[in-house]
Parts: C-alpha cells; structure tokens; sequence
C-alpha cells in the first residue's frame, strides 16, 4: 500500500503541492484523528504559521477537511481525505478543465471561420 501513496505523492507534487503540505496529509492520514494546528506544528516540528498556510491550502484544494469546535475555545480540527476521494476530486476536477478549454478551443475555431 506504501507504494500507492508514494505514488498519489508524485502526483500530488506534480500538480503543485508543496513538500511540507504532503507532510502534514501524511501526518494526518497516519494519525486517523482529528488534529489542531498547534498539534500538528508540534508533530511536525515547523512554525505555526507555516502549518496554518500549508493547511489552508490543503483544504482549499480538497485534501484535507475542517470541523468547527468549541472546547472552552473556539477552532477548527483537519482530517485528512482518504486517497482515494483525492483522486476522484483531482480527476473531476482535470476532466471539467479539460473540458472547459475544449469548449474555448472549439469556439475560437468558430469565430476564426
């Protein structure tokens, strides 16, 4: 299975995430649990500022999910999306671009006859 995910990884990074973002998925695939970007910034050993940017990204490109808490404070804890509804988001996701620049090509030819 390891190899599976090193190969969604290669993919991952071929479309732009950036090494730190894979580590904080891995993280939050290996952990199985919900976790707080303080948690998380400790695991891994990097800034909490770092982690909330590669966080915010994560989610924003559908690999990891957010929950609102409220425990004496108000955040949010992220959980990773299993591997394989990133790789159904990132297919729905290539197939609606591809076929939005068919459709541009299409009409540009269009107009040029």
């Amino acid at each position: 299975m390891s190899d599976v995910y090193e190969r969604l990884e290669a993919l991952l990074r071929s479309l732009g995430v950036k090494k730190t973002e894979l580590r904080i998925y891995r993280l939050l695939l290996e952990k199985r649990e919900p976790m707080r970007i303080t948690e998380i910034q400790r695991e891994l050993g990097i800034s909490e500022r770092s982690v909330r940017e590669h966080v915010l990204s994560l989610y924003r490109k559908g690999i990891l999910r957010r929950r609102l808490i409220e425990q004496g404070w108000l955040g949010y804890v992220y959980t990773a999306v299993s591997p394989s509804e990133v790789l159904e988001h990132l297919k729905e996701n290539l197939i609606k671009r591809i076929n939005e620049i068919e459709k541009e090509l299409k009409n540009s030819s269009k107009q040029r006859n």
